[in-house]
């Protein structure tokens, strides 16, 4: 039924409105306030206003009546308007009526009226359902950003109170497998009996979820976080008679918990399809973070049992290298004759001990290396230096070794000799070791080779099962290879050659045995100069052991010390944040002023790496945290604002422990 509301004094006009809108309902008024009243309360959907009318003022009427939802139609007679009462209406017709008219005019205006309404609550609709799609999105980017449970659920709640405007909601989860925790966000402060209830309803709806459920929740068990927005008002028992949603937040069989909310206003099909897909959403990150924290767990119990089979292997190594340095200098006191005269046998079997002391020494020092190297406590002299002295050196130490099986030891140096950063006793370690088994592992009246020479990381060969090692060299490098014509290694052997207690299985090994660490440590000592070592060989015809280091460069040289900072923090349980500045030269010298810049902070002029037109200077902070790594980007961007330089950039990099979470490599740019 349609309401009309007739605005005039000509009964005859609302006779003729009668008898065309018959079953409608029409109001007949000539008086300005008893019309503004009609319009508040009988809210017509037609006004119609006699143009004739002489009790009424229609210009500040008209701009009255529409300010309400109606529609217009002015019946113009013999009176003229100005523009100012016309301009207002949306429909007229001339005096006298044309039934006929009048009827197709209104009942084309309702048409249009009903299409118009109809459209904008389309409009309507449509704008809610692209507001909602853009709060999915937005909490599905946050989302895939964490792997903290708190914050994930933090983000989930937030985005259904965005797209649903609930006035409470309660989520359970759990931070870890005894640990229930009842998340409740409100408009209004909850009363006590409410808290009581919603309690309740959480652990009953744990319990009929799951047929079998892993913990036994209690009220005095659940730990209950209330975020409540307003407190000027109390929510009591009412709130649960208001229209509410629940989702389990599941994937698989995995159960994570579950949220519900309620709202004063009724939820339609679309609030349920958006709370339901939020609520999925959550499941895959909530999973992740879970599989975080075991894997942290795991992680760090396997570092503590690392560091106990370091320490063990320390202690055990520093026990035995006490009796044996007594028993050596015994064995060689006897032989010395300084004990008194000796039999043969005595002679034979005291230089036997000795040897057998002086290979045991060998062993333990072995362990201590590898032990040092993995706890990052191993002492480098990294120093810039040619490492052909060095090469020299351990060739002329070898010789007499070599000469006891005719074999002859050459060096040979192809192109100009280059430096590097190194340290020279461990480079000597480790070229000892391979000239050592070169001369181990080649029959009597053969060749060793050695050869040094430069060459780009792009034309490095090596055989497939080293690719992990080598791939990410960039650069040139200083190649070292030891080369002999021995026994060889089997192509199916040549991964395991660098292993820890590795013997490759042959006769030969078997005579010369060994400790299976010289290898190993060879490798962890290349990796802690940023190179690499690696071997090559055929059965029976002989082997390459070759190892590279970087060419000399500030970056180099800033790399092997970032290394041995980070090794050095994980195994005293720290904290390392690199934080490396991209500027301009200008920004560089802005820095270097800083003095209260450089507390907790290692630096150095050598760790400047230029890089075409820009300046890069790393600043590495030892024994830090997040907030205080945090804090200094923040001082360091600060410097860079404050000197208005051209171009400034802070990517902090953290390594180990950082409140509690393991993190190889986190980024945190401006």
């Amino acid at each position: 039924m349609t309401k009309f509301l007739l605005i005039s004094e000509d009964k005859e006009k609302e006779t003729i409105l009668r008898e065309v809108f018959s079953t409608d309902e029409i109001i007949l008024s000539a008086d300005e306030m008893l019309v503004l009243d009609n319009l508040k309360v009988e809210e017509p959907d037609i006004v119609i206003i006699d143009g004739d009318i002489s009790c009424i003022d229609l210009k500040p009427l008209c701009r009255k009546i529409k300010q309400y939802p109606v529609i217009i139609l002015m019946i113009l007679g013999e009176k003229e308007h100005n523009k100012d009462v016309t301009h207002n209406a949306n429909l007229f017709i001339k005096s006298p009526i044309d039934k006929k008219l009048l009827e197709a005019t209104i009942d084309s205006s309702l048409k249009t009226r009903q299409s118009l309404l109809k459209m904008a609550k389309s409009n309507q609709e449509l704008a809610r359902s692209l507001y909602q799609l853009n709060v999915l999105y937005d909490t599905s980017s946050q989302l895939a950003g964490s792997l903290d449970k708190d914050k994930l659920l933090k983000i989930m709640i937030e985005g259904i109170e965005k797209s649903l405007n609930f006035e409470l909601s309660c989520t359970l989860m759990f931070r870890s497998e005894r640990e229930p925790v009842l998340l409740i966000n409100s408009l209004y402060k909850i009363s006590d009996r409410l808290l009581e209830a919603l309690k309740l309803r959480a652990i009953l709806s744990y319990k009929s979820l799951l047929s079998d459920p892993p913990l036994d929740i209690k009220i005095g068990n659940l730990k209950v976080e209330k975020n409540i927005k307003h407190n000027f008002q109390e929510y009591d028992f009412s709130v649960l008679q208001y229209d509410n949603m629940f989702a389990p937040i599941m994937l698989n069989d995995e159960f994570f918990g579950f949220t519900e909310i309620y709202r004063e206003k009724s939820f339609n099909t679309e609030d349920a399809t958006c709370f339901q897909t939020l609520v999925q959403q959550v499941a895959i990150p909530l999973q992740s973070a879970s599989f975080t924290q075991e894997l942290k767990a795991t992680n760090r119990k396997l570092q503590k049992l690392e560091r106990l089979k370091s320490e063990f292997i320390s202690i055990v190594s520093h026990e035995l290298r006490t009796p044996l340095t007594a028993i050596k200098n015994a064995m060689d006191i006897v032989l010395s004759g300084k004990a008194g005269d000796m039999t043969e046998n005595i002679e034979k079997f005291c230089s036997m001990g000795k040897r057998n002391a002086i290979r045991l020494s060998g062993i333990v020092n072995d362990l201590l290396d590898i032990s040092k190297i993995e706890a990052g406590k191993m002492d480098f002299k990294f120093e810039l230096t040619n490492i052909e002295p060095v090469i020299e050196g351990v060739k002329n130490n070898l010789s007499e070794v070599a000469k006891e099986k005719e074999l002859t030891l050459k060096y040979t140096t192809q192109g100009e000799s280059v430096e590097v950063y190194a340290d020279s006793n461990r480079i000597e370690q480790v070229l000892t070791n391979l000239v050592s088994n070169a001369i181990k592992f080649t029959p009597n009246a053969g060749q060793i080779e050695i050869t040094s020479r430069v060459v780009n990381a792009r034309d490095l060969q090596y055989d497939q099962c080293f690719e992990e090692d080598i791939k990410n060299l960039k650069g040139n490098y200083l190649q070292v290879c030891v080369e002999d014509h021995g026994i060889g290694i089997e192509r199916k052997d040549l991964n395991h050659v660098f292993d820890k207690f590795a013997q490759i299985e042959n006769s030969l090994s078997r005579q010369v045995g060994g400790s299976g660490l010289g290898l190993p440590i060879a490798r962890q000592l290349m990796e802690s100069h940023n190179g690499a070592i690696w071997c090559d060989s055929e059965i029976n015809k002989g082997s390459k052991f070759y190892f590279v280091i970087p060419v000399a460069n500030d970056k180099s040289n800033f790399n092997m010390i970032k290394k041995q900072l980070i090794q050095r923090a994980r195994s005293n349980g720290t904290t390392v944040a690199v934080i490396k500045i991209k500027s301009t030269n200008e920004t560089i010298e802005n820095l270097l002023k800083e003095e209260n810049l450089l507390n907790k902070t290692y630096m150095s002029n050598s760790l400047v790496e230029k890089d075409g037109l820009l300046t890069s200077l790393s600043m590495v902070v030892v024994d830090g945290d997040k907030p205080s790594a945090e804090f200094l980007k923040k001082k360091i961007d600060s410097v860079i604002s404050h000197n208005k330089t051209t171009y400034g950039e802070c990517d902090i990099m953290y390594s180990y422990e950082i409140e509690g979470d393991t993190h190889e490599k986190d980024s945190y740019s401006r």
